[in-house]
């Protein structure tokens, strides 16, 4: 008993980090009791089940579809389209987020200036986005990445600016001392001591926007796997709709766990 009750204290100790293998057994456990308590709540005849077919099918009967979503509804193709929107709606946010986010950490009367937009931009419900979009840019393809471009880019002009204004202050004392010039102290000392913050911060902002792009191709037809979900929604089967949310689920933490490579390869001397 001593010994049982050592390994749970052990296993259980505050803070400590898990091994991979622990991590990986403890993911597992709990995959295998949310696929058993579905199973469980969908189980039975149609009318004996607690969920109604028409709320939840059970996992068999959702995954047995899954041949005409990949192939009738050619989700590749459909999910490479919602990638590319993406893509270009965060790459613009980034590209305009992070430069203006280094000169409001490196000048706070101008992140003073910018701070009543930011407040708004981070602010505002998402959701609300969508409507006003629409009013902007129309229905067409622009409106989906310009969605994420005004829904992302406060986001990452704050996490820029706040990433810069961490780097401690000595680096910058230093560079003075030693004669450097504003110029250098900018690209020299705050971007290269802030750029695995404003990595980090972009790999979990990207992660946020692959939620939004729903948001945006739930209006219009122009494909996507927002579109194929209300399709879905609309007209069957309805089994679509957990299987696209898998696959878009499994297509983002492939993407994230490839970016959290590259950070780790671009900054290894910066833990995770």
């Amino acid at each position: 008993m001593p010994e049982r009750t050592g390994v749970i204290a052990r296993f259980f100790k505050l803070r400590e980090q898990p091994s991979v293998l622990a991590r990986m057994i403890a993911g597992s456990i709990c995959l295998l009791l949310l696929l058993g308590l579905w199973t469980f709540l969908t189980a039975g005849k149609a009318e004996d089940r607690i969920l109604k077919r028409g709320i939840m099918d059970s996992p068999s009967e959702t995954f047995s579809t899954f041949h005409s979503l990949w192939f009738d509804r050619a989700l590749t193709r459909n999910m490479i389209i919602s990638l590319i929107r993406l893509l270009k709606g965060f790459g613009l946010a980034a590209l305009v987020g992070v430069p203006m986010g280094v000169i409001c950490g490196t000048w706070p009367i101008i992140n003073a200036f910018i701070a009543p937009v930011s407040v708004f931009g981070r602010n505002v419900p998402i959701s609300a986005l969508v409507p006003l979009t629409l009013v902007w840019f129309g229905i067409g393809e622009e409106q989906k990445y310009m969605f994420i471009f005004v829904a992302c880019v406060m986001f990452v002009l704050f996490d820029s600016s706040r990433a810069i204004a961490s780097v401690d202050e000595k680096y910058v004392q230093t560079a003075l001392t030693l004669g450097a010039s504003k110029a250098q102290i900018v690209f020299k000392v705050l971007v290269p001591l802030a750029l695995p913050d404003i990595f980090g911060s972009l790999r979990l902002l990207f992660g946020l926007a692959f939620g939004y792009i729903i948001l945006a191709e739930l209006v219009g037809q122009e494909g996507g796997v927002g579109a194929l979900i209300n399709d879905s929604q609309r007209i069957g089967p309805k089994e679509h709709i957990y299987l696209i949310l898998f696959a878009i689920t499994l297509v983002a933490y492939g993407i994230d766990r490839l970016l959290l490579l590259t950070q780790r390869t671009l900054f290894p001397y910066r833990e995770e």
